[in-house]
């Protein structure tokens, strides 16, 4: 039961340090609008800043984990 807590513990505190505004009930509000968003092949300007220029130039970098780091970049912090 311990090890479940401090595991829980590790993941909130660790994704808290990553993205401070997580807990922020507006940045989930942006975080919905770009999904949204990229559904109709409309992005943002936020979120299209927070790409990097390697992004565009290696073609297999566009893995689902890659996208949502993104978005929770131009959302969270």
């Amino acid at each position: 039961m311990k090890f479940f807590l401090f595991l829980f513990f590790g993941i909130f505190v660790g994704l808290y340090l990553s993205w401070p505004g997580l807990v922020i009930p507006e940045n989930w509000k942006c975080f919905n609008q770009i999904i949204a968003k990229s559904a109709e092949d409309k992005i943002s300007l936020k979120a299209a800043f927070e790409i990097s220029p390697s992004y565009f130039l290696k073609a297999n970098n566009r893995k689902t984990t890659s996208k949502i780091r993104i978005v929770a970049d131009a959302c969270f912090r």
